[in-house]
This record gives structure tokens, C-alpha cells and sequence, in this order.
């Protein structure tokens, strides 16, 4: 049997082990990551329903706040984010509502990652 090394192909059991450690880094960190990337489109989804409901035009900052909390009650994510930590503001005729918070996410051992999400409603 006459074989040519240099046509044969393959990783290394090296390379393997390398590939597979990779691949399991980012699944864990994916998996750490997601429940808070769902919260954040959670209070984004929020903020902009109430902004763009229109009998909210013409509440009062107290009772934006509160329809934030029912909604965020309901989308469970009260936890996260509370109504007297929107900014409430109007642009013109426009209802803006707004938001900032951080994240640290532990991963493992002394390494954790820090996520600052922040949104708006008028984007």
C-alpha cells in the first residue's frame, strides 16, 4: 500500500480537544448570556407599547411608572427593572421612555462578564 502523506487531511487529536473546548466556552457562555438578552427585549417590548399607547400621553409620570411595573409583573421581569428606574420624558408630543442598568454575569471561577443594556423608546 503506497500512501502520500501529503494528500492526507485531518485535525489532530490536539486540534480536536483545542475545537471542542472552544465550542463548549461558547455554549456556556451563550447559555449564561441568553436569559438576560430575553429580559432586556422583554422591558424593550414594554417601554415602547406603553410609549406608543395613547391614553399614556396624557398620564402622569406616577402612572407610567405603574404600567411599567403591572407589565413587567406580568412579563416577569420585575426583578430586573422597576418603573422608578424609567425616565420619563416627552419629545414635542411624544411620550420617551428610557432606561439603563447593568449586569454581571458570573461564568466561572473568579470570571464573570459585564453586560450595560440601556434602550429608548423612541428608536
Amino acid at each position: 500500500m503506497n500512501v502520500n502523506r501529503s494528500a492526507q487531511r485531518g485535525m489532530t487529536l490536539t486540534g480536536l480537544i483545542f475545537a471542542g473546548l472552544l465550542i463548549v466556552l461558547v455554549a456556556v457562555v451563550g447559555m449564561k448570556v441568553a436569559p438576560h438578552v430575553i429580559d432586556y427585549g422583554k422591558i424593550m417590548a414594554g417601554i415602547k407599547a406603553i410609549a406608543g399607547d395613547a391614553s399614556m400621553r396624557s398620564a402622569s409620570v406616577a402612572e407610567i411608572r405603574r404600567a411599567f411595573d403591572r407589565r413587567a409583573n406580568i412579563d416577569q421581569i420585575d426583578d430586573v427593572i422597576r418603573g422608578t428606574d424609567i425616565d420619563v420624558t416627552k419629545e414635542g408630543n411624544e411620550l420617551v421612555l428610557s432606561f439603563a442598568y447593568s449586569r454581571q454575569i458570573p461564568l466561572f471561577g473568579p470570571v464573570s462578564l459585564l453586560i450595560d443594556f440601556e434602550g429608548t423608546s423612541n428608536r
